[in-house]
């Protein structure tokens, strides 16, 4: 392959000297494979085109990161932006685009994912690992989102939505199929910056409690729930979802949400994680569980080192179940699942509208946050509406009605309640 090429005209030596007659034919060859629209540029600034018409300069800052190209993966080409070994001059959607290519070619592919190293995932550890995550700071997620701060795939009609439009459009989707009415009580599990709990108080009149595992979240929910005058019917506390029996009574609620919030509860604790829900809602009530889950039966991260990448980077211990699995857990804890929708296409229209968001502020995002974690935020969004569009990863909306007697759901015989008004 191109990439082995590469380092055999280094001389093995990887110092970053090629000579410019080297580095020239090696783009030929390429070239004559069908070419990619990249630029390399070595550390010494001799550089090659290996297409015709050149989209992307990657120059490489240390040597050793000539070794990411033998044969590539993308969570070894990510860790190498990150890192600062080598740098991106051009779009980064367009970037995660070529890596995918360069490892379709010749590298380790998506499809070869790992085994399964499930993570303990106790209390102390997941508070550090919400933190990583969440707690980057306020400001950084404000540059991004949506005005109402929305961490979690929005919902299109048509596509063309903006990204305020398609995320009020699934605060209401999630509220129609929970079909919230006036004076229930909804427990919001994972509640981020609390845009669920106050649009459901203020717009279908329940009273709601969200938690979270995050300081800065709980902070600025509170500040908003606060701005609403909406402090007598939405309460947010930092508690854990294992704290839930403990903190409120057997059937406390009517209805339960969680959005984004069960890829950190961990494939060992899934049983746990929706007995707990369970146990929050009267017979008959009904979760909505919103949720990233693997595209693998067998559950297994994705290949190609990007697996490995989000979980060292991004989110810790994360863990994804496949929809199978979800469900089977689901199910053994006292829900009857009666509606199962897939969202995959609007994550990944959501995140290229993060990702181009970002993109637009690099400026005001350098003021917020260092530079390796922009850098680990850039790559990581693009890479996942990328990840999202090929169908590498999937998100689907559970609702579950739990059954403590025999009979039949407080559910409509069809679905036409959940889409129109």
């Amino acid at each position: 392959m191109w990439g082995e090429a590469l380092l055999r005209q280094a001389g093995g030596k990887v110092v970053g000297k090629l000579a410019s007659t080297q580095l020239s034919r090696l783009a030929e060859r390429v070239r004559s494979e069908g070419g990619l629209p990249i630029r390399i540029v070595l550390p010494d600034g001799e550089a090659a085109d290996f297409g015709p018409t050149p989209t992307l300069t990657v120059t490489v800052r240390d040597a050793a990161a000539l070794a990411q190209f033998r044969q590539p993966t993308l969570g070894g080409l990510a860790e190498a932006y990150v890192e600062g070994r080598i740098d991106i001059d051009g779009d980064v959607a367009e970037a995660i685009r070529i890596a995918a290519r360069l490892v379709e070619a010749g590298g380790a592919p998506v499809s070869a994912r790992p085994g399964l190293m499930p993570a303990a995932h106790q209390p102390h550890t997941d508070r550090a690992d919400i933190s990583h995550h969440y707690d980057v700071g306020n400001g950084f997620y404000r540059l991004w989102l949506d005005e109402l701060m929305v961490y979690s795939c929005a919902y299109f009609e048509s596509g063309a939505e903006d990204i305020d439009t398609a995320q009020r459009a699934k605060l209401d989707h999630v509220c129609r199929k929970l079909r919230l009415s006036q004076g229930e009580r909804l427990l919001d599990i994972g509640c981020g910056w609390g845009a669920l709990v106050t649009h459901a108080a203020r717009h279908y009149g329940v009273r709601a409690v969200g938690i979270t595992l995050s300081e800065q979240q709980a902070l600025l929910a509170r500040e908003r729930v606060a701005a609403a005058g909406l402090q007598d019917r939405v309460e947010v506390l930092l508690l854990d979802y294992r704290e839930l029996p403990r903190r409120f009574g057997e059937a406390s609620f009517d209805k339960v949400a969680s959005i984004g919030m069960f890829e950190h509860v961990g494939l060992r604790n899934l049983s746990v994680y929706f007995s707990s829900a369970a146990r929050m809602l009267r017979d008959r009530g009904l979760m909505l569980n919103h949720g990233i889950t693997s595209a693998d039966p067998d559950s297994r991260p994705i290949g190609s080192g990007a697996g490995e990448f989000v979980g060292k980077y991004v989110f810790p211990n994360g863990e994804l179940p496949h929809l199978a699995l979800a469900v089977r857990e689901m199910s053994a804890a006292g829900f009857e699942v009666c509606d199962v929708e897939s969202l995959r296409s609007h994550y990944a229209l959501t995140l290229s509208h993060w990702s181009r968001r970002l993109e637009n502020g690099l400026q005001a995002a350098a003021r917020e946050v260092a530079e390796r974690t922009l850098r680990v935020w850039r790559v990581y969004l693009a890479g996942c509406s990328h990840g999202f569009a090929q169908g590498w990863m999937n998100l689907y909306q559970l609702l579950g009605s739990r059954q403590v007697a025999p009979g039949a759901t407080e559910l409509p015989l069809t679905r036409h309640w959940m889409y129109h008004r």
